[in-house]
C-alpha cells in the first residue's frame, strides 16, 4: 500500500492510498472511520481525486459522521 497524501480538514484526518488497483481514500474523526474505494480506471488522473475531499461529497462524509457519532454515543449510553 503507498501512501499518496494525508492531512486535516475541518477536524477530519485524510489518507489517500494506492493498494491493489485502486484508490482508497480513509477519513477519521475521533474513534469512527469512512473509507471508500475507487478503481484505478474511473481516474484519469490523481487530481480528480479532489471532489473527494471538496464540495458535496466531503459534506455528505460529515453528516455520515454526526449520525455515526450520535449511534455510537446512544450505544454506550445503553451499556
Amino acid at each position: 500500500m503507498r501512501v499518496l497524501k494525508e492531512f486535516t480538514k475541518e477536524q477530519v484526518r485524510i489518507s489517500v492510498f494506492s493498494w491493489n488497483n485502486k484508490y482508497l481514500i480513509k477519513y477519521e474523526l475521533g474513534p469512527m472511520e469512512q473509507t471508500f474505494k475507487i478503481p484505478e480506471t474511473d481516474i484519469l488522473d490523481e487530481s480528480e481525486l479532489e471532489g473527494f475531499y471538496n464540495g458535496d461529497f466531503f459534506k455528505s462524509v460529515i453528516q455520515r459522521f454526526e449520525e455515526m457519532g450520535q449511534t455510537f454515543q446512544k450505544q454506550l449510553e445503553n451499556l
